[in-house]
């Protein structure tokens, strides 16, 4: 656990309300980084990658949308995800990879799956995929033992899963206040902001902020199912249109 930070890891999943105005007076700020967005420098990239292993829960920019997310492997962070998100357990999580191959770690990958992953990685598209026993439990979707999957179009996100050596959560840092059978956040609606504002927003709910000079993208991934034996437009999101051409 991060020096000086709040442990989050007892919070209890079934998700009773929170008193996040708590959590802002006794957490500290999150720590800020800014890298290159064609360059990611390295040094910064191993600093983050520590605050990872350590159960940091970071904000970060994608291709699409800026996300919330921690290592995959860390089952604190995960929670903590979760909680911040206001996400029951049965709620699937997305992860980012960093290729194909690492995709076929944690998914069983179909040979017209394989096709068309091959054609959009990497872009803003999430793959609905079986999941391998690679991935835990609290993030693949227990009825259906399947797992969401991106290779996102971002440098900075590509060279830190492939230096920490496994894939990172990615969830929308969007926060509506409006999930189905909760209390009402703590914080405001975070959808269309800038971000300096997301940042203010949420820099009291994580633990590092990375800037990679990016503004905020306000659209989101497209989601194709790939479990079945014909692919299924899930949603429409950015770069659609290309996926589009998979589907009958």
């Amino acid at each position: 656990m991060l020096e000086g930070k709040l442990a989050f890891s007892h919070f209890n999943l079934k998700l009773k309300p929170l008193n996040l105005n708590l959590i802002f007076k006794i957490k500290s700020m999150a720590t800020y980084y800014e890298v290159h967005p064609q360059n990611p420098q390295e040094r910064t990239i191993t600093k983050v990658i520590a605050d990872l292993r350590s159960g940091a829960v970071m904000l970060y920019p994608t291709d699409t949308v800026y996300a919330i997310g921690c290592d995959l492997t860390v089952k604190s962070a995960v929670e903590r995800v979760r909680q911040i998100k206001q996400l029951s357990n049965d709620k699937p999580l997305t992860f980012l990879c960093s290729s194909l191959s690492n995709i076929s770690d944690y998914a069983n990958v179909s040979n017209q799956a394989y096709r068309i992953i091959k054609r959009l990685i990497p872009g803003s598209y999430t793959f609905l995929l079986p999941a391998t026993k690679l991935v835990p439990r609290l993030v693949m979707s227990p009825k259906r033992k399947t797992t969401g999957i991106r290779v996102p179009d971002n440098h900075f996100c590509l060279a830190l899963i492939e230096t920490l050596g496994n894939p990172i959560i990615s969830t929308s840092a969007h926060i509506t206040n409006e999930e189905e059978g909760q209390a009402p956040l703590a914080v405001p609606r975070t959808g269309n902001m800038g971000k300096a504002e997301l940042f203010d927003c949420l820099e009291k709910l994580v633990d590092i902020i990375v800037d990679d000079g990016s503004d905020p993208g306000y659209q989101v991934s497209t989601i194709l199912d790939l479990t079945g034996d014909e692919p299924i437009l899930v949603r429409e999101g950015k770069g659609w249109e290309a996926a589009a051409n998979w589907v009958e």
